[in-house]
């Protein structure tokens, strides 16, 4: 199969779908560009398939480039067979292409070259076709001094290279035995002798092993990063307990022809064959499968960190209001920052109502001038460092001043000081101390969180595990797909937007954006999308890309505020036209397009796909896809992880999701963790189908264990924790308490975590 033939059969597509995606593509499309102005070409792909198309085709092409590299090898070889070049052709992963090439791949002399070059080969072929053979007599004929074959013990070591070698570099043989170590095999894990003090938080893995297929990814990651760190071994075991020879073993004699009769030569052969098998084959293939649960658990890591980043960046704004941003510190005080509905900066100041200077008082007042003055509505704090505490300090002047009607909320400042002291920083915020910048981010972010957070660093915001451990590259891949589609999702205002969010827009560069905001800056507001052709370096292509994702609020033609393209305004044209009203008549009449029939305005260029999103936008114009903006109400007196009591029901706010569960801030300065058997009564596989990133959760205390900074949760409030074990104490492993049996009362629920485990288990073996 074609490239194109094998993303069709692997996505579940048609080849012409395929084919119209990877045209558009190539001709330098994006994707965001692709899912929503050209669905007539691509028959509706929407962004998620779009984006597995262009992996596996950057995939593909790369196994293609690899395979004519192979290919012109061997052929320069003289070596290349019609049935080996048969079989690279087929060859359909990287890894059964790198099998094939092994015998051929240019190397440096091994053992057995050496032994080939002392004239071995006949040796060793002899002795493998002749197991009635004596080796010690057959390797007499071979002694050779100025070889260095002084005896006939070195001509069978030889021998044994020869066949070690060749039997190691059999391509189908080994893609068997890799196949069958991962269904197999098991991933083992000791603590290295004398580290126990050292590598605590990998207690769980002191003596630990799961089948190797089975192993989650973060899991995988936390063993591979004990590794790196020198406190964990990993060792991949496989027929542990099977006598000599093993499967393994058996497997490569079989390939060979090689079985054990009792004749002269068959102990030297199953010898090769271990030796084939312990020192060639096993050693390479635990490099191999080691990387392959790597490579797999960094996959699955970069989608949580991806979908956890795209439920923060469209994460709920607040909107046009003017907002007091706080970035709370202790010693070196509260840096304040007051923006205006825009994101402007209106004021800024440092107070010190903590210790040491106390000046609470003081503080209050300020913060009270400070809103009155400039008509503050919301006040959002960062959840670093003091944030309780500063927390405090606003509702107290919320109470002092109830005038003011001010509402605080607490927002993550992860990546703020990474802004702060950022270049893009430096140029948006030229005047001010990088300190102060901070605050003002912390505005701005609850304002609009997308517009804000484009500016940092997607690995900086903090919502991700294990990300230093994943390829980096891959993982900034994703995450700038991720920030690209979400974007264009919403859509910019250009008359406001920062070249960063700017530079996110399909088709646009940085270079474009900085252009856009300089034109901006020199000319005023932009009155038509029409006005973007004036840009440097904006061409016919670029707006094409560009134009429907770009909106202008203000402008003459109000179909440039939509996300209707302008080469589809004539579509709109001629739909007012035949029901003689006007353009802006239509928008927002929702009844009245509602009784539309989208076939009845398609043309040559425009089908009912895009003809019926046009109507769904004139509907609601411009409309955000975002949530309703709402927040949580931290506990009073909870403040830090020593004051929480197993039982406590608080409020809180998703800070993350992994594959095990949901990550929770209740306001203690340390994430709880709601695990994925106590997200829900039923049974959950995946914990983004209960909650995402920013949703605000009502969550049970269920343990606390202080001096490992765990916090165990439950969504599930009528929960009983488990209070033997639930305050700085922790079970040895294999101790646990079995769950209280429940009666069979279907209003009845399960008590725990575990006990619902346990149940959903007991249920899924009924049903099955």
């Amino acid at each position: 199969m074609n490239i194109t033939q094998k993303i069709s059969e692997e996505l579940g597509i048609t080849e012409t779908q395929a084919s119209a995606a990877i045209g558009l593509l190539d001709e330098g499309a994006t994707v965001p560009f692709i899912a929503r102005y050209r669905k007539e070409a691509t028959q509706g792909l929407d962004d998620i398939q779009l984006r597995q198309l262009e992996e596996r085709l950057g995939y593909l092409r790369e196994l293609e480039e690899r395979r004519a590299t192979v290919l012109k090898s061997i052929r320069e070889q003289d070596l290349l067979t019609p049935e080996l070049e048969a079989s690279i052709l087929e060859a359909d992963t990287k890894a059964r292409l790198e099998d094939l090439y092994l015998p051929f791949k240019p190397k440096r002399r091994t053992k057995a070259q050496i032994a080939r070059e002392a004239g071995l080969e006949p040796l060793a072929d002899t002795l493998l076709d002749n197991p009635g053979i004596l080796p010690e007599q057959a390797a007499k004929a071979y002694i050779n001094a100025e070889q260095k074959i002084n005896n006939t013990q070195d001509a069978l070591d030889g021998a044994k290279q020869i066949l070690m070698e060749r039997f190691a570099e059999d391509a189908e043989l080994v893609g068997e035995l890799r196949e069958r170590l991962w269904q197999h095999g098991l991933l083992r894990s000791r603590v290295i002798s004398g580290k126990e003090a050292e590598a605590q938080k990998f207690q769980d893995y002191f003596e630990y092993e799961e089948a190797l297929k089975k192993i989650p990814s973060h899991r995988a990651l936390a063993l591979f990063r004990g590794q790196i760190l020198g406190l964990l071994s990993l060792e991949l075991i496989v027929d542990e307990e099977a006598p000599s020879p093993t499967p393994a073993e058996s497997r490569i004699a079989a390939r060979f022809g090689i079985c054990h009769q009792n004749r002269p030569g068959d102990d030297w052969l199953a010898e090769v064959v271990r030796w084939t098998w312990k020192i060639k084959i096993f050693t390479r293939l635990d490099l191999d499968l080691k990387m392959r649960l790597r490579e797999m658990a960094e996959a699955a890591a970069i989608d949580v960190f991806a979908a956890n980043l795209k439920d923060l960046l469209l994460a709920a704004p607040a909107g046009f209001h003017a907002i007091m941003g706080l970035d709370p510190g202790i010693r070196t005080g509260v840096k304040v920052a007051l923006i205006d509905a825009t994101g402007k900066v209106l004021a800024t100041d440092t107070i010190y109502p903590h210790a040491p200077k106390n000046q609470w008082d003081q503080s209050i007042d300020t913060l009270a001038k400070l809103a009155g003055k400039h008509k503050i509505s919301l006040v959002s704090i960062g959840n670093g460092t003091a944030s309780r505490e500063t927390e405090k300090l606003v509702k107290a002047l919320c109470k002092r001043h109830p005038e003011l009607g001010l509402r605080q909320l607490v927002v993550s400042e992860a990546g703020a000081s990474v802004y702060s002291a950022s270049e893009l920083a430096s140029m948006e915020l030229p005047d001010l101390d990088v300190s102060l910048r901070g605050a003002v981010s912390i505005a701005r972010r609850l304002q609009d969180p997308l517009a804000e957070l484009v500016k940092i660093d997607p690995k900086s915001i903090g919502v991700g595990q294990y990300q230093h451990d994943v390829n980096q590259s891959r993982l900034a891949r994703s995450l700038s797909n991720v920030v690209e589609d979400c974007v264009n999702a919403v859509g910019v205002d250009v008359n406001t937007a920062s070249p960063a969010l700017l530079e996110q827009v399909s088709g646009l560069s940085a270079t474009v954006a900085a252009n856009i905001v300089a034109y901006r800056n020199e000319n005023g507001a932009f009155a038509s999308r029409n006005e973007l052709l004036k840009i440097p370096r904006l061409g016919a292509k670029t707006f094409e890309q560009a134009a429907g994702f770009l909106r202008i609020p203000q402008a003459a033609n109000s179909l440039d505020a939509s996300a209707v393209h302008p080469e589809a305004y004539d579509v709109v044209t001629r739909i007012a036209r035949r029901n003689n009203r006007k353009i802006e008549d239509l928008i927002g009449d929702a009844g009245f397009l509602r009784t539309l029939k989208p076939q009845d305005y398609v043309d040559d260029r425009f089908g009912v796909p895009t003809v019926r999103d046009i109507l769904a936008e004139l509907e609601k114009p411009g409309r955000d896809p975002r949530p309703e903006f709402k927040t949580a109400n931290f506990s009073e007196g909870v403040e830090k992880i020593t004051d929480l009591e197993p039982g406590m029901i608080l409020e809180g706010v998703v800070s993350n999701v992994a594959d095990f569960g949901a990550f929770v801030d209740i306001g203690v300065h340390q994430d709880g963790l709601v695990h994925i058997s106590a997200l829900s009564y039923k049974y959950v596989k995946n914990p983004r189908d209960e909650v995402k990133t920013g949703d605000v959760v009502k969550v049970k205390v269920m343990s606390v264990d202080p001096a490992r900074k765990r916090i165990s949760l439950s969504m599930r409030l009528d929960d009983e924790p488990d209070r033997e074990n639930a305050k700085g104490t922790r079970p040895e492993p294999g101790t646990r308490k079995k769950p209280a049996s429940r009666k069979k009362s279907g209003a009845q629920k399960p008590r725990g975590s575990m006990a619902n485990a346990l149940q959903n288990a007991l249920n899924q073996s009924r049903n099955s």
